[in-house]
């Protein structure tokens, strides 16, 4: 099993390409099998989510074609996807598929949408709390869909097809707005979605939608309207780049100092973790070409946030921000309300010499004037790449272990730190 060495304590300076968002890859994949079209997704990110999902879609019958390298091309250049779905052979998405990513459940909507019939294993267990299915479920209830739980799987049957409806969430759930949205294309009539969330990834999904025929308006504020076509065709889309790499990277050159250049990155993707960097003692400008982070000198202020919904602070950066804090001078708060569960990264950045005190849902972070390297050991994705960031600025070396949580979300990671002056090394075997 593969492992990182870091040996913390120097500034990054250059320039880190940003890759394409994967939480809008994974459902613009899903999206193909509403077509029997050829969908062609440009600037896809290399991750073993993505490698995961084309084998789950393949158990459906979709062929997905990975172009080759085009003059020109640079190191960190998205590849291309062809994905065809012309012959759908198979509408069960089986346990040992869906236990390894949760999102794959998410191919019940296009499925019964286009088939008229899905069968779904319930997601496996998950590090970071239950995420359960429920809302999913509900969403597609509401637009005349059969649902029966049988053996732990979830059989969904439309035999005449969806029909528009009103889905009203309880609360923000953005893959059971992924869901909703994508069934609802193909649903007769209209659909309204009320309380959607407005995540950036679901408006990208959105805009290929409608390059496909969807007729959607809405999609990023809270109420998406859906009129159903008979039928969506093929379209080109390129994936928007990820705003929670662009996060990480922003925190990294926060926590070590330096200047660094996110190339390629757009700001409005994350301002209010921005503005929180900024607040910590960031220098930030938005160029033509991404986002410039700097920080020189002077120590990490202190801050307290709260995670919520996009526009607010990101779930997904919050194991970052801790680590950064584990550096401030003074004490920090972070109130984590997505996900229950997402605290594990706590004991390992304790192994570093962090001081961070739980209590519920808040963590209580008295920053110290030093780390120190020692063997540390990932728990999920964003968890692991927190203790990246610690250790980037600790004395000494850090072994991270179980880094394939890393290889699931961030592209080439380490290739990019060290290009900016990081000594950082994956360890094979």
């Amino acid at each position: 099993m593969d492992r990182i060495r870091i040996a913390g304590g120097r500034p990054l300076n250059g320039t880190i390409p940003i890759s394409g968002a994967k939480n809008a890859t994974l459902p613009l994949m899903i999206a193909s099998l509403l077509t029997p079209d050829r969908l062609i997704l440009d600037n896809v990110p290399r991750l073993a989510d993505v490698i995961q999902l084309q084998r789950i879609l393949g158990n459906h019958g979709v062929d997905v074609m990975v172009a080759g390298k085009r003059p020109g091309d640079t190191a960190y250049q998205g590849q291309t996807l062809e994905i065809s779905a012309a012959h759908v052979i198979d509408t069960t998405a089986p346990y040992e598929l869906v236990s390894k990513m949760r999102a794959s459940f998410w191919v019940i909507g296009p499925l019964l949408a286009r088939m008229g019939e899905a069968k779904v294993s319930m997601p496996g267990g998950c590090a970071i709390g239950t995420r359960p299915v429920d809302l999913l479920i509900k969403a597609l209830e509401g637009l005349g869909a059969r649902i029966d739980i049988d053996g732990g799987y979830v059989v969904a049957r439309a035999p005449k097809g969806l029909t528009g409806g009103h889905v009203v969430f309880p609360k923000v759930t953005v893959g059971g707005t992924h869901t909703a949205l994508m069934a609802a294309t193909l649903a007769r009539g209209t659909t309204i979605i009320d309380n959607a969330a407005r995540e950036p990834e679901i408006t990208d999904v959105a805009d290929c939608l409608i390059k496909m025929g969807a007729k959607i308006t809405g999609a990023g504020t809270s109420r998406i309207v859906v009129e159903g076509v008979a039928r969506l065709s093929g379209a080109r889309h390129s994936v928007l780049p990820d705003r929670i790499e662009t996060g990480t990277y922003a925190m990294a050159v926060a926590m070590t100092g330096g200047d660094v250049l996110l190339e390629g990155a757009r700001p409005e993707l994350l301002q209010s973790a921005l503005d929180v960097l900024v607040e910590a003692g960031a220098e930030i400008t938005a160029t033509n070409e991404g986002i410039r982070i700097v920080r020189n000198g002077a120590g990490i202020a202190p801050v307290t946030v709260t995670t919520a919904p996009f526009p607010g602070f990101p779930t997904d950066l919050q194991a970052q921000l801790m680590a950064l804090m584990t550096r401030a001078k003074g004490t920090s708060q972070i109130t984590e309300t997505i996900f229950e569960n997402r605290f594990m990264h706590v004991q390992e950045l304790a192994r570093l010499g962090a001081r961070i005190h739980l209590d519920g849902e808040k963590a209580t972070i008295e920053g110290v004037e030093r780390l120190k390297g020692a063997p540390v050991m990932a728990t999920d994705l964003r968890a692991s790449v927190s203790l990246v960031i610690a250790a980037l600025a600790a004395e000494g070396d850090t072994m991270v272990n179980r880094v394939y949580h890393l290889d699931r979300g961030f592209e080439r990671l380490e290739d990019k730190l060290s290009a900016c002056g990081a000594d950082i090394s994956r360890i094979s075997g």
